[in-house]
């Protein structure tokens, strides 16, 4: 027997209303219909209400842990059921956000967000936090890492939404997407009832936004990048700012489109706008971009540099067989990108990973035509592969292939390959389509079974027997003839002999981190979402998303480094307090560790800490780029740095850059050790090779109980 409390007990009530508005069309039938079901589920003897939630779980963009009892007593509360990987419930999150700017808190509705984790990763709460911050979510969210609340309910699917009201009653249930309409008529329905009722209240939940604690940094969520045919420039999703980057190699801004701000605008680049751009593919002087929730493909011509719209409509699409033009046809969160031939001998066709569909689309760029279809007009945006199912089906027809929840690009013209790989993340696959019959085929990941989006994992092996965890992005090297591909979830860059299906790891150590190596494996990464391959296969670039990096892995060498993209508008002005909260990416392992002698001072005497480092014999440092040196001290010994500049640029090494630090008065031990990182960003002379290079000093100090000369100097000597 199901739980009172069990989704089950509220849809056996709930389906009759349903049923009901389906008969009726005027708006004012409609809220007849659900006043009168209101009024007969609340003359229940007994309300069907959900459990509290459980102590200790973990809480986000509210000041404390908040009790259903307690601080949502009197609300009405929609608990959105969601786990941030899954693409319908980021289609959701739009109309959460319309609904809370209709009806705040003051005014009785409080969302809250039920994150119910399908990945293990998705588990972790700092994961948790890069996706509200990534997707603007501005209302409480719960970490239900194990599920307890979706169980106990009964709850079968993303999303589902239920709505309580202010006694903690469930009074309606939503499954699934597309439910804009009655959610909008139930919540307003329910506000009015209760508070006619006189039930409702009136006060603030306190809310405090999780992104309000944050320091600003120069990209936000990078998810996507890609290069031209010289390699010398690299174009950015710079995807929490809303804006694309075109930048050279060696990280200095050419520039910069769209952003701060979310929103759909063409024209020049100062005033045109996106909303979480992601899949970016250039050709020439032309760059193309996926404005996923715009769903909309846009064009960048940076000879013009203007900006416009070459398909879609600006909201969600549902069509999932496609054949009109441009802006008349509608499309469903593109994600990612590729250019491609189709029946011609030129870059003729875009090749769309559609998410929101699970899908592979073909924009026509010029007239051309699809394998065994017939000729589209250029122009023309049409489904290429996948049935619209979500599920991880292959098939030799193209139609009747399912995908889930498509992700990354990346087309192989060469022989014997012809196809386009793609990253299907949802099945956590990767899987390949057929540029000569448009049949598609498994690689590695997943299982037999075509409808377990279950088969996740972390295992090095062949074809099935690999195991990957939400793969974002996948890119084709040609000169070494293997595949890259990003293991999202599993913080892993791996590698694939598409030969043998053989698929290994090469760098990341599976844990969420942001560490350099020195060796690759030692390198560490968060949530990885592009990749790109440049300098003639030579190095592969990394969309390290949640660490707001662009990673340089130097396939030769095999050492990682962090592209140094540097943003006047963004360089900001920092005092101790924010410096200390600035996510500084962590030293190599096998950065020089220098131990100093120790230096006597006394209370109010002026340490002078000179930093003397040299480059390599014609280096120099990357102009603009982040260089900086950061002062630290060690465990028990923090007060001899409270209110003292602890973080500085480097711009100019001809002379010793000094730090001043004045010993405090009062005094709380016999002495402090403090540490003196130095990390630099520097390129060879002809910049054939850019790299950040990095050396910690550690300096010990005594405290004398005589006063001491004015200064002591320090000399901080390396030479890299």
């Amino acid at each position: 027997m199901a739980a009172e409390y069990s989704l089950s007990s509220l849809l056996s009530i709930q389906t009759q209303l349903d049923h009901s508005l389906q008969d009726v069309v005027s708006t004012e039938q409609k809220e007849k219909l659900v006043y009168e079901y209101l009024k007969k589920l609340d003359g229940r003897e007994q309300d069907l209400k959900i459990p509290e939630f459980e102590d200790g779980l973990e809480w986000l963009n509210i000041k404390s842990p908040v009790s259903l009892s307690k601080h949502l007593s009197g609300k009405v509360v929609v608990l959105d059921f969601f786990t941030y990987c899954c693409i319908n419930c980021v289609h959701l999150l739009p109309d959460l956000h319309e609904l809370e700017h209709e009806h705040s808190d003051k005014d009785g509705l409080v969302v809250v967000g039920v994150h119910s984790a399908k990945f293990p990763n998705e588990k972790v709460l700092e994961n948790i936090k890069s996706a509200v911050l990534r997707y603007n979510i501005t209302h409480p969210v719960v970490n239900d890492a194990d599920a307890k609340l979706w169980q106990a309910l009964e709850v079968s699917c993303w999303p589902t939404l239920i709505i309580l009201g202010p006694r903690g009653n469930m009074l309606f249930s939503l499954v699934g997407e597309g439910n804009k309409e009655k959610l909008f008529l139930f919540t307003a329905a329910a506000l009015k009832f209760y508070k006619g009722k006189g039930e409702v209240k009136n006060n603030s939940i306190g809310i405090k936004l999780y992104r309000d604690s944050l320091p600003p940094s120069i990209l936000s969520f990078p998810s996507k990048v890609t290069t031209d045919s010289t390699g010398n420039r690299l174009v950015i999703a710079d995807t929490g700012h809303h804006r694309i980057l075109v930048v050279r190699k060696n990280g200095l801004l050419l520039h910069s489109i769209g952003g701060p701000k979310s929103g759909w605008k063409d024209g020049s680049f100062a005033e045109s706008a996106f909303h979480s751009p992601q899949g970016v593919a250039m050709r020439n002087d032309t760059i193309y971009v996926a404005d996923t929730d715009n769903h909309l493909i846009r064009k960048i011509d940076l000879l013009e540099e203007k900006v416009s719209t070459v398909a879609g409509i600006g909201s969600q699409g549902t069509d999932k067989e496609g054949g009109a033009t441009g802006l008349q046809q509608q499309i469903s969160s593109p994600w990612d990108l590729a250019l491609g031939t189709a029946g011609s001998n030129e870059d003729n066709v875009l090749w769309i990973a559609m998410a929101g569909t699970h899908q592979i689309w073909a924009l026509f760029l010029e007239d051309g035509s699809l394998p065994k279809g017939s000729v589209a007009k250029k122009g023309t945006c049409i489904r290429f592969a996948g049935s619209g199912n979500e599920e991880n089906r292959n098939n030799s027809y193209p139609h009747k292939a399912g995908f889930a929840q498509p992700s990354g690009l990346s087309l192989a013209r060469e022989e014997p390959w012809s196809c386009v790989f793609i990253a299907d993340s949802e099945s956590s696959t990767v899987r390949t389509v057929s540029l000569k019959d448009g049949a598609v085929k498994h690689l590695v990941g997943g299982e037999r079974d075509p409808l377990n989006l279950f088969a996740f994992g972390d295992v090095d092996g062949a074809g099935i027997n690999a195991k990957l965890q939400h793969p974002l992005a996948v890119a084709w090297n040609k000169q070494k003839g293997l595949l890259y591909v990003a293991d999202s979830y599993n913080h892993k860059i791996k590698v694939v002999e598409p030969k043998t299906k053989q698929c290994c790891t090469i760098a990341g150590t599976g844990e969420a981190s942001n560490a350099l190596g020195p060796a690759f494996t030692e390198s560490a990464f968060n949530e990885p979402g592009g990749l790109a391959v440049g300098e003639n296969g030579r190095v592969l670039y990394v969309a390290d998303s949640n660490n707001h990096h662009i990673k340089v892995l130097d396939l030769e060498t095999q050492t990682v480094s962090v592209l140094p993209v540097t943003i006047e508008d963004a360089v900001v002005e920092l005092d101790s307090s924010f410096a200390a909260q600035r996510k500084l990416p962590k030293l190599p392992r096998s950065s020089p560790q220098v131990l100093m002698s120790p230096v006597t001072v006394s209370p109010g005497q002026v340490l002078q800490l000179e930093i003397a480092v040299t480059l390599p014999g014609g280096a120099q440092l990357t102009e603009g780029a982040p260089s900086y040196w950061a002062l630290a001290a060690a465990e028990g010994s923090e007060w001899f740095l409270q209110g003292q500049c602890v973080y500085g640029d480097i711009v100019d090494l001809s002379r010793p850059q000094v730090i001043c630090v004045t010993v405090p008065a009062s005094t709380q031990t016999p002495g402090a050790v403090l540490s003196v990182d130095v990390c630099l960003y520097f390129c060879s002379k002809d910049d054939s090779a850019c790299m950040m290079k990095a050396v910690s000093f550690t300096q010990p100090t005594q405290i004398a109980k005589t006063n001491q000369v004015s200064s002591a100097k320090v000399l901080l000597r390396h030479h890299f």
